[in-house]
Formats: structure tokens, sequence, C-alpha cells
């Protein structure tokens, strides 16, 4: 039997890098997934490679009405929601705190924050009318060690670190456990910014305790798979630094973003 047996999950953000290898985890303990995804080639590819354990659902998630229509989804196609994992994020652009636009900073609130804000408030009378309910937050170092260039993204995670907080605090007589994730993982993002500014490579592996940035399936996944499971009852409102132990000093992120 598998620790997520008859559960049913659903992952933004699961097309690819830490969301993709969080469904492949939740399926192969006998979870059903929904894979939300904004990229329709990599939902669906997703969710085919998950077979009947896989459902995908296009979502936009920094649009509220498209949150609230993925648990809606998610409860049409598989009859309830026991866990669900706030992990998208897409866009923003590395460049200086006084360069941000409207634009960017818009994105990074209704990405980072508002849009997993709202998927809580929706998924929250599903879980406390079966007592039971698994929330995890993927979060950031980013905004616990203040990395240069990307302010938009520091805030709205640290935003939505202090609302999984709130809801802990709020949620816990109804049987639902809300936690964070933040980690330092080889992700989509992170190899786009690599290979944009090359120079982060050797201080990114080289300021980590462990000397290395973590793989999405066996350093990111196995963690979030223990939130998701009976195993986490008792544990809410926590941030689990999944990075090699990155966050104790800092780490060196220094990109060269010009004058």
């Amino acid at each position: 039997m598998g620790q997520l047996d008859g559960r049913i999950a659903v992952i933004t953000g699961a097309g690819d890098g830490i969301g993709a290898a969080m469904a492949r985890r939740f399926a192969s303990e006998g979870a059903k997934v929904v894979v939300a995804e904004i990229n329709p080639a990599t939902g669906k590819a997703m969710a085919d490679e998950l077979g009947e354990a896989g459902h995908f659902v296009e979502t936009d998630a920094g649009d509220k009405a498209q949150m609230e229509a993925m648990i809606a989804a998610t409860v049409d196609h598989f009859g309830t929601l026991d866990i669900l994992v706030n992990n998208a994020w897409g866009g923003g652009r590395l460049c200086r705190f006084e360069q941000k636009t409207p634009k960017l900073m818009e994105h990074g609130v209704n990405v980072g924050f508002l849009g997993p804000f709202w998927a809580m408030v929706a998924a929250r009378p599903i879980m406390k009318a079966k007592g039971y309910g698994r929330i995890i937050n993927i979060c950031s170092l980013n905004g616990v060690n203040a990395h240069m260039g990307t302010v938009e993204y520091n805030s709205s995670k640290e935003a939505l670190r202090t609302a999984t907080r709130t809801a802990a605090r709020e949620w816990a007589a109804d049987g639902i456990v809300a936690n964070v994730i933040c980690p330092a993982a080889k992700s989509a993002s992170f190899k786009s910014t690599m290979e944009a500014h090359p120079e982060l490579i050797a201080a990114a592996d080289g300021s980590n305790p462990m000397g290395r940035i973590g793989d999405c399936y066996d350093d990111i996944s196995p963690v979030a798979l223990f939130l998701a499971s009976e195993g986490a009852r008792y544990l809410t409102g926590n941030t689990l630094f999944v990075d090699g132990g990155s966050h104790i000093n800092g780490s060196a992120w220094a990109p060269d973003l010009g004058d």
C-alpha cells in the first residue's frame, strides 16, 4: 500500500520541474493527481504519463477564477480533494529593485501569492467537511535570503509563507494542516536563470553546504510526500528548508545586474 492511497491531490505548475516531480511521487504512492498547468503541452504530457492517476486542468495560477475552477474541476473529476500544492511560478525578469515595472510586480503578487490564496480559500470547505486536509505551499530561499534581482518573487513568496502560517492557525481545528517547503532545486526556473547568468552556476553549487543544488525528484519530492501523508498530521505552520543547508548562512547570489 502507498502512503497516499485513496487521496486526491492538485498540484499547480505540475508540467515540469518540482511540480512534475511531486506529481510522479504522489502517484507512485497511490494518489490521484490533478496536473494544473498553464502550458497545455507539458500539462497533458504529465497527465498522460500518470495514466488513470492523472488529470490535466489548464490553469493560470495568477487568475482567481481559474484557481477556483481548478478546485471545482478536481472535485468534479475525482469526487473530492485532500491535498493542495501551490507550486506554480513563471515569468519575471532578473533586474534591479528600482527597475521593476508595475506589470512585473503585479505578476509576482498574482502568481506567487494571490492565486495560491484563492485556491486555499476554495479548498477549505471541502477539506473542513471531511476533517482532513493537506496544504503544501512552495516558497523560496530567495525571500528568506533576500536574493538580488527578484524582488517581485521574493516578496510574494514571503507573503505566501506568512499566509500559510495564518491558515495553519485558523484551520488547525478543522483537521487541515498547512506547511511550506523552501527548496533548493534544479527546477525549470532555476535552469533558465543559470542559462541567462552563467556566472551564478559555480556560486550556486559552491555556496551550498552539501556542494550541490538538489534534484527535484530525489531530494524535494520525498519531503512533499511526507507533508501530504498521515505522518504530518501533527505538523502545521512550519517551513521546511529542503536546501542542503543553504539557509543556514545564506547563499552567494549576486548576479550582474548592471548599473
